[in-house]
């Protein structure tokens, strides 16, 4: 199982994810410090579940969800990261610095600020 980690404000609007089963662990909100002026200053984020044989449904169905500019959503396994962006799916074996850094440039060059690319590896 993959285990991931989605801001609902990053969906665009009118979008529904329903054709990808999530096991939900965890829902909360938080005040964020470091929003840039086109994300939300409150972010909710969904904490979740996917099942293998799902996973690349659920990232194709992601990049197509996303909204721009700045955000991404990301899911592991204790092998694999996905890291999704608008558009553009990464996918690569944790600990690969060199997948990485080219997911997280892509991420800057969507005006995503550096300290929000803290995705777990």
């Amino acid at each position: 199982m993959f285990e991931g980690a989605l801001i609902l404000e990053s969906l665009r609007v009118g979008v529904e994810i329903s054709d990808v089963p999530l096991l939900v662990h965890k829902i909360s909100r938080y005040a964020v410090a470091s929003a840039t002026p086109s994300q939300a200053a409150v972010w909710s984020v969904l904490e979740f579940g996917v099942e293998d044989e799902r996973v690349e449904v659920l990232a194709e169905t992601l990049a197509g969800a996303l909204d721009q500019p700045g955000w991404y959503a990301d899911f592991h396994d204790a092998r694999e990261v996905f890291v999704v962006f608008p558009g553009r799916v990464f996918r690569y074996e944790r600990g690969d610095t060199v997948a990485r850094a080219e997911a997280q440039e892509f991420g800057r060059e969507l005006g995503i600020p550096g300290v929000q690319l803290d995705w777990t590896d």
